[in-house]
């Protein structure tokens, strides 16, 4: 099982400017530091939670159908399947009609599962990577994103920004997290079944 990112987040669930009021910045001249840090900030979320923040495109790939009825699709919240796609043995490749399956996009994980009465396709699938799924994850856009996702993110921003070295070496510094911190705020969004 392979998981790969087609196309990534058109935004970022934070802007620039809302990470530079949070951070009381009120000059242009760390802008495109600011921007990285926002990015690395959401890729840290997206794998701490194992979900995706902002609409993004992945495909998913098994090296068979599974034996049961569904596919589960990491990186809830699912939005919609694009294509359900199979490669034959012979190098022809062939795509499941969207009557076959129902996607369920409530659960979390989201999932492909067989329509009454379908079935896989029972063609010799090449030995790996004989399956696809094209699904589009994420809460929508920066807007739709939940406020505490957001505020984790600031936080990382404003960790990162205020101390940009791995360690804080000074006299007389006591280290505390905040009680009400990343972890906290993350916790209730983090999807703790795991597929494979």
């Amino acid at each position: 099982m392979g998981l790969v990112l087609l196309t990534g987040p058109a935004e970022e669930p934070v802007s620039v400017e809302e990470a530079k009021a949070h951070l009381r910045v009120s000059t242009a001249a760390d802008d495109a530091l600011i921007g990285s840090l926002i990015a690395a900030a959401r890729e840290h979320v997206e794998a701490r939670c194992r979900r995706a923040l902002v609409t993004q495109v992945w495909d998913l790939y098994l090296d068979a159908f599974p034996a049961g009825e569904e596919i589960e699709l990491a990186m809830p919240p699912l939005r919609a399947v694009e294509s359900v796609t199979f490669f034959r043995d012979d190098g022809t490749s062939g795509v499941m009609s969207s009557l076959e399956y129902v996607v369920d996009a409530v659960g979390e994980p989201g999932a492909v599962v067989l329509a009454k009465g379908a079935g896989w396709p029972s063609a010799e699938l090449r030995p790996r990577n004989g399956v696809r799924v094209r699904f589009e994850a994420g809460y929508g856009g920066a807007e739709d994103v939940p406020r505490a996702i957001r505020q984790a993110v600031l936080l990382i921003v404003g960790a990162l920004y205020e101390n940009r070295e791995q360690v804080i070496v000074a006299q007389g510094v006591n280290l505390a997290l905040l009680p009400f911190g990343i972890e906290a705020l993350l916790a209730p969004f983090r999807v703790m079944r795991w597929l494979g």
